[in-house]
């Protein structure tokens, strides 16, 4: 297409570009996020916001002017995005159909985009790329790279850097790794030329124009493209509810476009990706809809970065503004000063701990560095080659990847032993670049849980050092987080929420064999088992009880997934009922001790002698006993509801006695309009909710049971556990499509679903029947396609079942005029 003549329809262009991210969340030492009680009724914030967000942009509704979905899409495959390094390593284990989707998409968009798919790559854990040393910007960079093979299987045209934050150095490590472009925000442009003209246009401020792409010259003699979003647009769309309605968003990204130019424009925006869906709930949908409509009336051609920089290469050149971001007013200082840049709603706090933690993390990098370079260069050729090809050994754990990285990098065939050293090493330097998470200093507190996070990771960075190198630089970061100061003053400094976060936290080969076996009064664990990032051997393994207590001993090998460290831990716990226990763990010295530690423990045990138990604990394990609390947080709140179960029976035998032997006083104040007491009403509504959950769990459904209690909960006006009963309810009909699905010529079970909905709508409660109408809208473009043509030709049972399918589409919320299979 020829960029001449006035602009057309066919020669505007959209893109829409999302920046999907959260930090990483992970337990340093376990490699898993634990549970955040912040997030509920989910497990953890990742969890949350894929279920709000990510899956929802997935297959977004198109709906009718009623609210019934018309058709469902994707928008990874019509939008342009890049996805976090880490937040992808999580969704691939716990939410593969989500992450599998968006690889799809990203296919399915090369294919319809000449090639260019619509994924970017990004830097590897989100760091402000200008505060970080030319080191560490080539390893994120080149981890972001390989990252993004590995997962997309082909090399990334652009790459997303942080905040947007940027500089002449990023640019160029950008440009030596192959990158071809990135996207800043349009006050990050300084002045613009046509190329070859010698005069230069002043654009400070955000006035450049942003319909077409710019090309930066590097002082290395290399070059890079630049595209600068619309900022009024985005902005709209990210802070001024621009996302109400579809219509809004196609006219107000449609206004981007100008009859006065002369060339073919690019309109495009920029946000945080989760504005579609977490900030703005259904934001997926206006999204969805506005894409469809200025496709559908071919007001512009939707496009991405790759594809139109092809078609389209810059003929402008720009000069940037160094060390600015696309959300600090002040360039970078959100991320090292109290620049004034805050997430609000705290009158009076401040961010001076800004600086101080920062330059902590610095002392602490550079440390690091010394003690690395100097312990690897006795087992690797490079260490900071190394280094950048770890990423190849995090991508995959395997023995065979860990052989190869050996085998290239090692100065000699290394020991078991000495590869340990090595990966801790490596590990101690993943840790080191985790710290500098560009969310640790995001918002308004340093107690903050992202704060505390990047906290956690200099502390394990400096745990592994420790271990390999000795030189324990724990005490000198600890005084230099001093200077770091809360908002909160119980929070008091940095260094008081390192010994309230992190030291309690850190975890050893002996707390896992000592979760292992306070675990194990619970749960039977075979011959080998895995904790998190662990394996657990048992080597032996003795449990003698009496009524309510009981004494456990054994021994077990525990080793690190990770580092392939591993210990020979002999235990021994005393767990006296509920959640009193208390155990000891330490190296295993041998059969003889072990034998004799057990012979003493036991026979004071059956002496009821718990006080001889304890103290051998002492004489054997030394004062570092262990308890309830030495649980990973997941298996205390597991326990802790374990506990709750029989407390909650002992509840309901009173509360239900309460309920059935006074409801009919209790109806005669009802209808007497005087005030039904409270301790009632609480029995009324726990018991009625208790059997609500019941009836809503049955292998088959009793309909007047539920009518019966709903009547009642209606009656005296009580709440319902909405969260829940939803869940509950949610389960059922999950379970009922999934087995229509397999059998889905038997509509008796489409007829189950529709009871189940009927009688969920007689409950003030909203059930997300997202995954219900993706696996329904599958059914329709698939089975009842083919059932349709049958039931053209007469057949009875067709017929009937294409009846049945439609009225269960209409209870799903679907306008049946466009199912699919039709």
């Amino acid at each position: 297409m020829e960029e001449k003549g006035r602009s057309s329809a066919t020669e505007r262009y959209i893109c829409v570009h999302c920046h999907f991210y959260q930090p990483p969340r992970e337990n340093p030492w376990l490699e898993s996020i634990e549970i955040q009680d912040s997030a509920y009724p989910f497990h953890d914030w990742n969890e949350r916001i894929t279920s709000e967000c990510y899956a929802p942009n997935l297959a977004a509704r198109m709906v009718d002017g009623s609210g019934r979905i018309k058709r469902i899409v994707s928008n990874y495959s019509r939008v342009s995005f890049n996805f976090g390094p880490t937040l992808l390593a999580w969704m691939s284990q716990f939410a593969p159909s989500v992450y599998t989707g968006i690889l799809e998409a990203d296919r399915l968009s090369a294919s319809m985009r000449s090639g260019h798919g619509n994924a970017l790559a990004q830097v590897y854990n989100h760091i402000i790329m200008p505060l970080a040393n030319s080191r560490d910007k080539r390893t994120q960079i080149l981890w972001g790279i390989k990252d993004f093979r590995k997962r997309f299987g082909r090399a990334p045209e652009g790459m997303w850097l942080a905040e947007t934050a940027v500089d002449l150095e990023t640019l160029e490590h950008l440009a030596r790794a192959g990158i071809l472009f990135t996207v800043l925000a349009p006050h990050q442009a300084a002045k613009v030329r046509k190329t070859g003209s010698g005069r230069w246009k002043d654009v400070t401020g955000g006035r450049i124009d942003p319909t077409r792409p710019y090309r930066v010259r590097l002082p290395s003699g290399q070059g890079i493209t630049v595209f600068f979003y619309d900022g009024p647009i985005s902005r709209a769309v990210a802070f001024e509810g621009l996302l109400k309605r579809g219509e809004d968003l196609a006219r107000r990204l449609i206004s981007g476009f100008s009859g006065d130019r002369t060339w073919t424009q690019l309109m495009h925006i920029a946000t945080d990706g989760e504005t579609y869906g977490h900030h703005h709930r259904f934001g997926d949908m206006a999204l969805a809809f506005a894409l469809n409509d200025i496709e559908g009336q071919g007001l512009a051609r939707l496009t991405n970065y790759g594809e139109f920089l092809e078609r389209f290469p810059a003929k402008h050149e720009v000069k940037i503004h160094e060390n600015t971001s696309w959300s600090c007013a002040h360039g970078i200082e959100r991320w090292r000063s109290d620049c004034g840049c805050n997430s609000g709603g705290h009158s009076g706090w401040n961010q001076e701990w800004r600086g101080p933690l920062r330059s902590a993390l610095d002392w602490l990098r550079d440390e690091l560095a010394r003690a690395y370079t100097k312990k690897a260069l006795e087992y690797l050729h490079d260490p900071w080659l190394a280094r950048d090809d770890y990423i190849d050994v995090i991508l995959d754990r395997s023995r065979e990847t860990a052989s190869g990285f050996f085998a290239r990098h090692g100065r000699r065939d290394l020991s078991a032993d000495e590869k340990t050293v090595v990966l801790k090493l490596l590990e101690s330097q993943r840790h080191a670049l985790l710290m500098y998470t560009s969310c640790g200093w995001f918002f308004d507190e340093l107690s903050g849980i992202e704060t505390v996070q990047i906290i956690q990771y200099a502390g394990r960075a400096i745990q592994l050092a420790a271990e390999v190198c000795g030189d324990n630089s724990e005490k000198v970061f600890r005084s230099l987080l001093e200077k770091a100061k809360s908002n909160i003053p119980e929070q008091g400094s940095g260094a008081r929420i390192f010994d309230r976060f992190v030291t309690p936290v850190t975890i050893d080969l002996k707390k896992v064999a000592v979760h292992y076996a306070v675990s194990s009064v619970m749960e039977d664990f075979g011959d080998h088992t895995e904790i998190y990032s662990f394996s657990v051997d048992k080597k032996d393994y003795f449990k003698v009880t009496a009524g309510r207590t009981m004494l456990i001993i054994g021994r077990v090998l525990v080793t690190s997934r990770i580092t392939g460290d591993s210990g020979d831990i002999s235990f021994a716990l005393l767990h006296m009922g509920g959640h009193a226990f208390n155990g000891g763990a330490r190296e295993y010295r041998g059969e003889e001790m072990f034998q004799a530690m057990r012979k003493e423990m036991t026979a004071a045990f059956e002496s009821a002698d718990f006080g001889e138990i304890i103290h051998l604990m002492d004489n054997h394990f030394g004062m570092h006993n262990y308890s309830f609390t030495s649980l990973f947080r997941d298996r205390q709140h597991a326990v802790m509801n374990l506990l709750l179960k029989d407390t909650f029976e002992k509840y309901e035998i009173v509360y239900r006695d309460l309920f059935e032997g006074e409801r009919i006083l209790m109806n005669f104040f009802r209808e007497a309009g005087m005030t039904v007491p409270n301790a009632f009403r609480a029995a009324a509504e726990f018991v009625l909710n208790l059997d609500l959950k019941r009836a809503f769990s049955q292998d088959v459904l009793d309909d007047n049971q539920v009518r019966r209690i709903v009547g009642d909960i209606r009656k005296w006006g009580l709440a319902c556990d909405t969260v829940e009963v939803e869940l509950i309810i949610r389960k059922r009909l999950w379970g009922e499509i999934s087995r229509f699905q397999r059998s889905d010529r038997d509509i008796s079970l489409a007829h189950a679903m529709k009871k189940t909905m009927e009688l969920a709508r007689l409950l003030p409660i909203e059930v997300n029947l997202w995954e219900i109408q993706n696996v329904y809208y599958s059914m329709a473009k698939s089975v009842y396609h083919d059932m349709v043509e049958e039931a053209l030709k007469g057949e009875s049972e067709a017929i009937q079942w294409v009846a049945d399918f439609v009225e269960l589409g209409a209870i799903l919320n679907f306008d049946t005029e466009y199912i699919p299979g039709k």
